[in-house]
């Protein structure tokens, strides 16, 4: 009996160890943000209900992309005391049946939580952050995916993703790895198998995966970078960041910026342009930035994936094209997954309103 028994506990043990190293069939390729939605956006009641609707995810597959990422905040889903918020919940499970109804597979993105903002410290509430140095808010965090999990769980691991927190800001590279390694080994303890997609420090930047850690032995993470360089290109115009103020000529590929118009540049953001008198900027410049993410997919055998990149509504289109062209080509070369950033807000290329295309060329581009 006791052989028996000892058996019985060895194969369990066997089979636990072989589903949690099992890889998931959570592929994916080309996909959009459906942003501004259920995260940065004050819509509730019927303009949030009919903000995202199921003609958007088969007009999504019909183009030809194969997966969305969703962000999602806290305080849509979850009153300051904790407590649910119903409608929220009901509207992220609804457009997850429409994704697997369309066969595009989802990404759940926790884009802004109370304790961390990404932008809190380009606003100079860097305070306001408490993420990294609070055991209750990380607590808070962990207890947060423990209640979508409750919910999100009967999705097939092979068609829904987590991503347990966007574009994490830390002051040290080691409090997000250590941050990481608590929310993985939680979260392995109630799905072992769902894909993670775990980003690196700083905003998700390229040039913080050489300090990244990423939990060993486990196939069914994806590892995440956005990238939106070079941003006097991609953020022309846009009043939340210092560089957006520049109203000069710009040119792309190449040295972006001329003497002439630096110096007409006002002197605030100057420091900011100068770089663009004397870099640069192309195919080779991308692929050159890219380098520490690949390489640190290529290290753990990792799937790479660029959850966010795109271009500002202002910015001249043909600009825009010929950035998105390299975009694309290096992501093909190295066999990095997209997402667009975004679907319908202001760097989309869908109206929502006039229910038409913005931007139609952009999309004829991105899946060429």
């Amino acid at each position: 009996m006791k052989k028996l028994l000892t058996f019985l506990l060895a194969a369990v043990c066997c089979l636990s160890c072989g589903e949690r190293s099992r890889t998931n069939n959570f592929r994916i390729k080309r996909g959009t943000n459906l942003s501004h939605w259920l995260s940065q956006n004050d819509e509730r009641g019927e303009a949030r209900r009919n903000h995202i609707q199921e003609d958007d995810f088969r007009r999504l597959a019909k183009l030809g992309f194969d997966f969305v990422r969703i962000p999602i905040d806290e305080v849509q889903f979850w009153d300051e005391q904790g407590n649910r918020l119903p409608e929220a919940w009901e509207l992220l499970t609804q457009a997850l049946d429409w994704a697997r109804k369309y066969e595009l597979r989802a990404i759940v993105d926790l884009h802004i939580i109370r304790s961390h903002y990404f932008n809190a410290v380009l606003e100079g509430n860097a305070e306001a952050n408490t993420l990294f140095n609070s055991e209750k808010a990380q607590q808070d965090l962990i207890d947060m995916w423990y209640q979508l999990s409750e919910v999100l769980r009967s999705y097939s691991t092979d068609y829904v993703a987590y991503e347990f927190m966007n574009e994490p800001v830390a002051e040290e590279h080691e409090q997000w790895n250590e941050l990481i390694a608590k929310v993985h080994r939680a979260l392995r303890e109630a799905e072992p198998q769902r894909t993670l997609v775990i980003g690196s420090n700083m905003w998700q930047g390229y040039e913080t995966f050489k300090y990244l850690r990423v939990p060993e032995g486990d196939p069914n993470i994806v590892l995440s970078f956005h990238y939106y360089n070079p941003m006097i290109l991609t953020h022309r115009g846009a009043w939340w960041t210092p560089i957006g103020k520049y109203a000069g000529a710009i040119a792309y590929p190449g040295v972006m910026v001329s003497e002439a118009d630096y110096e007409a540049a006002p002197e605030e953001i100057r420091s900011q342009v100068e770089p663009y008198t004397r870099e640069e900027w192309n195919r080779d410049r991308i692929k050159a930035q890219m380098k520490d993410a690949i390489d640190c997919a290529a290290k753990y055998g990792l799937p790479l994936f660029c959850g966010e990149w795109g271009v500002y509504e202002p910015v001249d289109r043909e600009l825009a094209y010929a950035w998105t062209r390299d975009m694309i080509s290096v992501f093909k070369e190295f066999d990095i997954a997209w997402a667009t950033w975004c679907y319908d807000g202001d760097f989309g290329f869908w109206d929502q309103a006039a229910h038409d295309y913005k931007d139609k060329p952009l999309v004829d581009l991105l899946l060429e």
